[in-house]
C-alpha cells in the first residue's frame, strides 16, 4: 500500500470527477470511503441500519497489520486515546493457571503495538467522525435495491425510490452481501461448526492481555482488555441450533459455561446477568475464489471472504481490501477488468491463508487433536501478515 498522503489521483475517464457507490458502513466500506474521498474521488456511502451499527457489538482485537491501515485512514490517535495495547498472548488451564505467555507478533512494525484491544462501538464511532469529516455523502437506512450495469458504469435504484449513476458500486455489506448475490457471484457463507458468546464487562486490574483458557465444558475461553476499564470476554463452543435458543435465556446460558473457568472468570462472570448485552454468533467460513468483481461492481471486506476469529485477522483483512482498492484505483489506471482482477491477485494469497489458518485451528479442536502444531502454524501466517499487502 502506499502512504496514503501521496494517494495518485484518479483517472480522468468517464466523468471529471469519479463517483463511487458504497454499500454499507462497516470497517471496510468506512475505510474506502475515507480513502477516495482523500484522493479527490466522489463517494456516496449507504448503509441499510440508521444507526450505523454505532451501538451494537462487545469488543473487538486489532492486530498491528489492522492498526497500520488505521494510521493511513488519520485515525490512529483517536484509536489510541481509547483502547488498551498489549504485547502478549496468555494460555491457561480451565482453573486458571497459566501455562506460557508468548509474544504476540508486530505484525504492523515496530512503531505500533502488537495487538489493541478496544470496544468496538468507540471504533465504528471513530470511523463514522472520519467519513463525516472526509465530505462523504451518508444515506442511512438505505438499501441498494438493484444495480444495472452499462460499459463504463452502474446504474443503481434505491430503497427510497431515487435513482444515481455511478462510476463504481464497491460492495461492503458484509457476510450476507446483498451485492454479491446480485452480481452473481454464488459463494455463500458456510458454518464451521463452532459459535461464540460475547459480552462487554468491567475490566478486573489484572488483566492486561489476552488470555485464552482451552478445555472445560467449553473449546475456548478467553477475554481481551479494550479500555483502562473495559474488557470483552468469550466462550467458544460446538454450535447450536439457533432457533432453539431463547435470546432472554442468553446471559443464562454463557454464565454456566463461563463459572466453569477460574482465575479471573468468576469476576467477569458477576457481570453476564443482562441477555440483551450477550452476543451469540456462529463462526462462518467464507472465500469467493477467481475474481472478486463483476464488471464495474467490486466486494471489500466479509463480502468477498470471512474466517473465525481464532487469529484475530477478519477486520485486518477487511481494512486492507479497502486500503488496496483504493490505492488502484487512485493510481491513474483505468477502471477496467484489469485493474479489478490485479486488486483480487494483490489479496487473495494472503486473505487464503489466513482463512485456511483461522478455520484449522478450530477444526483441530473439533476433531480433539492433542497436538496440533499450532506454533509453525500461526509463525507461517503472522510473517506473512508482516509483509505489506
Amino acid at each position: 500500500m502506499t502512504d496514503s498522503r501521496t494517494l495518485p489521483q484518479p483517472p480522468a475517464g468517464g466523468t471529471a470527477t469519479p463517483t463511487v457507490l458504497v454499500i454499507g458502513g462497516g470497517a471496510s466500506g468506512n475505510a474506502a470511503a475515507i480513502l477516495l474521498r482523500r484522493a479527490g474521488i466522489a463517494v456516496d456511502l449507504i448503509e441499510a441500519r440508521p444507526d450505523w451499527n454505532a451501538t451494537t457489538g462487545s469488543g473487538i482485537t486489532l492486530q498491528g497489520n489492522a492498526l497500520r491501515v488505521l494510521r493511513e485512514l488519520g485515525v490512529w490517535e483517536r484509536i489510541a486515546a481509547c483502547g488498551y495495547p498489549y504485547g502478549s498472548l496468555g494460555v491457561t488451564t480451565p482453573d486458571g493457571t497459566v501455562l506460557f505467555v508468548a509474544e504476540d507478533f508486530r505484525t504492523g512494525g515496530e512503531d505500533l503495538p502488537a495487538t489493541l484491544g478496544m470496544q468496538r462501538p468507540q471504533l465504528q464511532q471513530i470511523l463514522i467522525d472520519a467519513v463525516r469529516e472526509s465530505g462523504a455523502r451518508v444515506r442511512l437506512g438505505t438499501t441498494a435495491e438493484s444495480l444495472e450495469q452499462g460499459a463504463d458504469g452502474v446504474s443503481v435504484r434505491f430503497s427510497d425510490g431515487s435513482e444515481g449513476r455511478y462510476d463504481l458500486v464497491i460492495g461492503a455489506d458484509g457476510l450476507n452481501s446483498a451485492t454479491r448475490a446480485a452480481i452473481g457471484i454464488t459463494e455463500r457463507p458456510e458454518p464451521t461448526g463452532m459459535a461464540i458468546w460475547r459480552i462487554a464487562a468491567p475490566r478486573p486490574a489484572g488483566v492486561t492481555r489476552t488470555d485464552l483458557a482451552y478445555g472445560g465444558p467449553a473449546y475456548i475461553a478467553g477475554y481481551t482488555p479494550t479500555g483502562e476499564h473495559t474488557l470483552y470476554a468469550y466462550v467458544v463452543e460446538a454450535c447450536r441450533d439457533r432457533a432453539a435458543l431463547d435470546p432472554a435465556a442468553y446471559a443464562d446460558e454463557m454464565r454456566r459455561l463461563a463459572r466453569a473457568y477460574g482465575g479471573v472468570w468468576p469476576e467477569i462472570t458477576e457481570h453476564i446477568t443482562d441477555p440483551k448485552q450477550v452476543n451469540y454468533t456462529w463462526f462462518d467460513r467464507l472465500l469467493v475464489e477467481g475474481s472478486w468483481h463483476r464488471g464495474r461492481v467490486v466486494l471489500v471486506g466479509d463480502a468477498a471472504h470471512c474466517c473465525p476469529p481464532t487469529i484475530a485477522q477478519g477486520a485486518a483483512m477487511s481494512l486492507e481490501d479497502s486500503a488496496v482498492l483504493a490505492e488502484l484505483l487512485s493510481s491513474g489506471r483505468e477502471w477496467d477488468d484489469e485493474l479489478f482482477q490485479a486488486y483480487y491477485d494483490r489479496r487473495i494469497a494472503r486473505v487464503r491463508t489466513v482463512v485456511e489458518a483461522s478455520v484449522q485451528i478450530g477444526q483441530w479442536q473439533l476433531d480433539g487433536v492433542r497436538d496440533p502444531d499450532m506454533a509453525g502454524l500461526l509463525g507461517r501466517t503472522m510473517t506473512l501478515l508482516k509483509e505489506r499487502p
